[in-house]
């Protein structure tokens, strides 16, 4: 499962209005090669779903994630952060045993 923060789930909602998308697309979070540690996380809109994928909803907000990134993303909190030390959405993730100074990659 996934974990929304309140600040993520309010940037995704203003997120949706400004990109005039409707409530039917979710967020889908995957995994991919690449990056400064080996693999990195990729965000995006999406409305539709295969078998195999996993759909978790936490906040309101619907979380699509496919069979293989699920290893990967188990008991993932997704943040947002607009400070000084950066702005945007960051996985706080249980599973990685090394990040990168950016935040969007990781190894395990």
């Amino acid at each position: 499962m996934i974990v929304v923060s309140e600040k993520a789930k309010e940037r995704i909602l203003e997120l949706r209005r400004e990109e005039g998308r409707n409530d039917s697309e979710n967020i889908r979070v995957s995994v991919k090669g690449g990056g400064c540690s080996g693999l990195m996380y990729d965000l995006g809109f999406d409305n539709s779903t295969v078998e195999t994928d996993h759909v978790f909803e936490d906040k309101g907000v619907k979380i699509i994630v496919d069979r293989k990134s699920l290893l990967y993303l188990a008991g993932t909190t997704l943040e947002f952060s607009d400070g000084l030390n950066g702005k945007g959405f960051q996985f706080v993730n249980p599973n990685a045993s090394r990040t990168c100074g950016c935040g969007e990659s990781f190894s395990i």
